[in-house]
């Protein structure tokens, strides 16, 4: 299905939140909208993996990382995953690595930036909660429209 941010948030703007964070696109799908799914970690992403392993086909893993730019929360193989499992995407509050190689991948992954050090493997987190960055609040089944002009969120289906 074809969109544009900026149209939904001609149309749709009272009901709406426009994430306020500016991310960078190592996916090769650059646009990519579906049903949120939450994870919360900090620097380990066990949770991740699990997460990616999980949620039903089309979603939309949004990974609050707390922002850190020290390490990578997801590489190549965790895109392979999101991939091979036909995830509409992937918001990550936090980095990526192997960006040549996530370019390649046929899902959409959104990141604040790369970072080549891997994370930890404690499995510490929650996952499917509401998590806060960018000024929006991801809450787990609402709708996440993601393009080049930025991220929106609804909290039901706009398209």
């Amino acid at each position: 299905m074809d969109f544009k941010t900026a149209d939904i948030c001609d149309d749709f703007a009272s009901k709406l939140e426009v994430c306020q964070s500016e991310f960078k696109s190592y996916g090769k799908n650059p646009k990519f909208f579906g049903p949120v799914s939450t994870v919360k970690v900090f620097e380990d992403n066990v949770l991740v993996v699990e997460m990616l392993e999980s949620i039903p086909e089309g979603s939309v893993l949004v990974v609050d990382g707390g922002g850190s730019r020290r390490c990578a929360l997801m590489g190549d193989r965790l895109g392979g995953i999101a991939e091979t499992r036909k995830l509409a995407g992937i918001i990550i509050n936090g980095c990526v690595r192997d960006s040549e190689d996530l370019a390649k991948l046929d899902v959409g992954i959104f990141a604040l930036g790369s970072n080549p050090l891997k994370s930890k493997k404690e499995g510490k987190g929650e996952k499917q909660v509401t998590v806060k960055f960018g000024g929006v609040d991801w809450k787990p089944g609402a709708y996440v429209y993601a393009d080049q002009d930025g991220v929106i969120v609804s909290d039901q289906k706009l398209l």
